[in-house]
């Protein structure tokens, strides 16, 4: 999680759900639909969006400063 807190709300692939009742691990949303997942904080939000917990709904047009995206790779 380091550098992940704070910088900018990342968008996500999954798409926006709510959480399903039981447990579940790696969820991943809803199979269909346009609004895409968007987590942590931003430096212009208030401190309790800032974790990575925090999640909430975008549409995938949506843009400005304190929206971004994290690039992530698989070293082999």
């Amino acid at each position: 999680l380091f550098d992940t807190h704070g910088n900018v709300f990342e968008w996500c692939w999954d798409r926006y759900d709510a959480y399903p009742t039981g447990s579940a691990s790696d969820y991943a949303g809803a199979a269909s639909g346009s609004n895409r997942m968007i987590r942590g904080g931003s430096w212009a939000a208030y401190a309790l969006y800032c974790r990575s917990a925090s999640r909430n709904v975008g549409a995938p047009g949506i843009c400005n400063f304190s929206m971004g995206f994290r690039l992530a790779r698989s070293v082999e």
